[in-house]
């Protein structure tokens, strides 16, 4: 089996209207991975990602797919469109059929699978993305965060190997952001590569394994969360910023209230911890192990996918 389950190789691509959106862009995708792809607005992001399942066919370079070149015929993309999906950023663009059953089926349905095992699909992926209540309701009485998971439902029933998802989390508020950041961190640990694209530097560093930096349709910087935010030059060359907890930590190392051993903290919860772990503060020596409390971003309003509070 490759390691790498997408590999893109000098990859060109030009709109009609002249916008050369991607300029030689390469990367490598681990499998099983939580991958961020993080540059500002006009990047280059989408354009990629169309190109990871076979929408758009690149202009120069190769792309291959579980090791194997990518081909453009109809047979080839129908396959290589089960194993990529793509969750778009607008679900608005996405749904279309008369209620959230039907429109979940039409993939499964369409692969000509029978119709009970296309239901066994419909429910299994409705009830991983909590919204087995909504199996009847007409997709446009959806609210915006009820249509994001009905879209990944969509997804999710084709089996995918990997899932790309276009900005989850934007006109989303923080409750339902972090649901769907939940969400994606579930998917991804039932063995499904799962990449985003984003411009929001907090989400990327507090949920991915591994971020690539795309700026001017190049990628220009990739590695683990803590070091590509460790690179100022690198963010400053794309139009970013650094997390905000990073500035807080950093402030607290200097005003000696952490020690500059201290592992930095993913997200607010374990920053909080670690300020309330005494044993931590004031200029001690000793380095804490940071998986005492490392928590993937678990808070109060996080209710396990297919749970309901009770």
């Amino acid at each position: 089996m490759n390691e790498y389950i997408i590999e893109a190789e000098e990859l060109e691509f030009t709109y009609p209207d002249g916008t050369r959106a991607l300029k030689g862009a390469s990367l490598r995708i681990r499998r099983g991975a939580k991958i961020a792809l993080l540059g500002s607005n006009g990047a280059g992001k989408s354009t990629l990602f169309l190109h990871f399942n076979g929408i758009l066919k690149p202009q120069k370079g190769k792309l291959r797919f579980n090791g194997v070149e990518v081909r453009y015929d109809k047979k080839s993309l129908l396959q290589l469109r089960k194993d990529v999906g793509v969750v778009f950023q607008d679900p608005d663009t996405q749904l279309f059929s008369a209620s959230v059953y039907q429109e979940i089926s039409f993939g499964p349905l369409n692969m000509g699978l029978s119709r009970e095992t296309a239901r066994e699909k419909v429910l299994q992926a409705m009830e991983d993305t909590g919204i087995s209540e909504l199996k009847d309701k007409p997709t446009h009485f959806l609210s915006y965060g009820q249509k994001k998971r009905v879209s990944i439902a969509d997804v999710l029933a084709m089996d995918p190997k990997v899932i790309i998802a276009d900005e989850p989390t934007v006109w989303l508020d923080p409750k339902h952001a972090k649901q769907i950041e939940r969400l994606f961190r579930d998917i991804n640990e039932k063995g499904t590569t799962v990449i985003i694209s984003t411009h929001d530097v907090d989400l990327a560093y507090a949920w991915a394994d591994y971020i690539f930096v795309i700026h001017e349709g190049k990628i220009i910087g990739e590695g683990n969360p803590e070091d590509i935010f460790a690179d100022d030059i690198l963010i400053r060359k794309a139009g970013l910023e650094r997390p905000w907890i990073l500035d807080i930590t950093g402030l607290l190392i200097e005003k000696g209230f952490l020690t500059n051993k201290t592992p930095y903290p993913r997200n607010k919860k374990e920053l909080i911890k670690m300020i309330n772990c005494t044993k931590y503060l004031g200029g001690t020596e000793n380095q804490y192990d940071l998986s005492t409390f490392r928590d993937e971003g678990r808070d109060a309003n996080y209710i396990p996918v297919g749970r309901t509070r009770k």
